[in-house]
């Protein structure tokens, strides 16, 4: 919506904020209390900003970078702008529409993948792990996908969680794209038992790389034949 102030949208995401949600929030490390579908509704309302999209991200709160996240424009952003944008996301789910909603969808995703893949902060890194099982499943031409398994094997059992998480979901995508590295990446998963017992809700598919990928491949097979 064209001519709307950062201060009628910050005023408007106070008067969302709900103490119930924003408990739910904080016990996943996030720290907002706006319900996700109404500031979908605000973004949709608003419509693409990006001197708005910039000014609330400025502001540091959640709520609005969630915001500034829905109503940018992901090509405006320089690789340095993006750099720094993710080291000063440290909350969850901040860092993951920043990666996806926004990194994903410019032209700088695969030199950040690159560069983050090997940082030493681990949240950074993990960055850099999402977007390269992003390029396993889409454009995996060029990738080492044996070396990534390497990695994947000598690291994921000691990383630290948020990594953790990244680099089995790259070890899942390639079991389940890549039927050639099918048997190794279900075996390494199986020896180093990584998110085995995470509690999954009925209906679910369990994030446990071995269950993961032969749930998947077998729907697909499934999909096929029918």
């Amino acid at each position: 919506m064209p001519g709307t102030t950062l201060a009628e949208v910050t005023s408007e995401l106070a008067g969302l904020d709900d103490p119930k949600t924003r408990r739910v929030n904080e016990r996943h490390g996030d720290d907002h209390g706006v319900n996700l579908a109404k500031l979908r509704a605000l973004a949709k309302r608003l419509g693409p900003d990006q001197d708005l999209a910039r000014e609330l991200w400025a502001t540091g709160d959640s709520a609005a970078r969630l915001l500034a996240l829905l109503i940018c424009r992901p090509k405006a952003f320089g690789r340095d702008e993006l750099d720094a944008m993710l080291r000063g996301a440290r909350t969850p789910k901040v860092h993951d529409w920043l990666v996806n909603y926004v990194v994903k969808k410019g032209p700088h995703a695969e030199e950040l993948r690159l560069a983050w893949s090997a940082d030493p902060d681990p949240v950074v890194a993990s960055a850099g792990w999402a977007l390269t099982a992003e390029r396993v499943v889409k454009r995996p031409e060029g990738l080492d996908l044996p070396a990534l398994l390497d990695v994947v094997e000598a690291e994921l059992k000691d990383a630290p969680d948020r990594l953790q998480w990244a680099m089995n979901h790259c070890l899942a995508q390639i079991g389940i794209e890549h039927a050639e590295h099918r048997a190794r990446a279900i075996d390494i998963g199986e020896r180093l038992e990584v998110l085995k017992d995470y509690p999954t809700p009925p209906g679910c598919t369990s994030p446990f790389a071995p269950v993961w990928i032969t749930e998947l491949v077998r729907r697909r097979e499934a999909g096929a034949a029918g």
